[in-house]
């Protein structure tokens, strides 16, 4: 892992922003552990809401918080199953060590203040990941204003299947089936799991989620591929 992507990969080919990972805090001081979010202070998601709503144009403040969470959703995922696909390992991801700044454009940018790996097994992964921080970045969420469970479910399980897209791509390019195998099974084990059964389906990358993240709402918005309505 690197300061500027979580696996020694030639940047060119990897598939973007989402998997990237900053191992030391940038200058500026905005940066904050997700785990007191977690706790209760409410502020910095309340501004990031908001500045979502403002780039998107909506009034609507439960779509900003639903765009804002998949947002951040996409991150996690993504950094967990690229590096456990790629190297057998992945950061530990604990919210006391994950740094966010609320204020940054998409992707949400992210740095971790520890060096340590954990097995790159589905199980932890979803100790981390899904326990760690989506659980109760959904109870923060709520805080925030009513926004449905299977709606944020159905973003987790969006996230999960963009970013096992992205990761067969990357095998693709690379030539390395075995790659795509591996983000497949793990992303299979991921989805294995009564919270992430039921948002979609098939498991893999032509994933049709069962709910929608509410984009079409924005005015410049429409269908993501994935959606629910029939999205392409």
């Amino acid at each position: 892992m690197g300061e500027d992507g979580v696996t020694d990969e030639p940047a060119a080919v990897w598939p973007g922003g989402f998997f990237t990972l900053r191992t030391t805090a940038p200058p500026g001081g905005a940066h904050r552990p997700l785990a007191r979010l977690y706790a209760g202070e409410t502020a910095p998601l309340a501004s990031r809401i908001d500045m979502v709503a403002a780039r998107h144009r909506t009034r609507e403040r439960r779509v900003a918080a639903s765009i804002a969470q998949l947002g951040l959703a996409a991150r996690l995922w993504s950094i967990a199953l690229g590096s456990a696909t790629l190297t057998g390992r992945f950061p530990d991801l604990s919210s006391a060590a994950l740094h966010w700044d609320p204020r940054a454009s998409c992707p949400d940018d992210l740095w971790l203040s520890t060096a340590e790996t954990l097995p790159g097994t589905a199980e932890r992964i979803r100790e981390v990941v899904q326990h760690g921080h989506l659980v109760p970045l959904a109870e923060a969420i709520h805080r925030d204003g009513p926004l449905s469970d299977r709606l944020l479910w159905g973003n987790a399980g969006s996230a999960l299947a963009g970013a096992l897209s992205q990761l067969v791509d990357l095998a693709r390019a690379t030539h390395r089936p075995e790659v795509a195998a591996r983000a497949r099974a793990l992303t299979a084990e991921l989805f294995d799991d009564p919270d992430l059964r039921n948002t979609g389906s098939p498991h893999d990358t032509a994933f049709r989620r069962r709910s929608c993240c509410l984009y079409y709402r924005c005015p410049a918005g429409g269908l993501c591929g994935d959606c629910v309505f029939g999205g392409t």
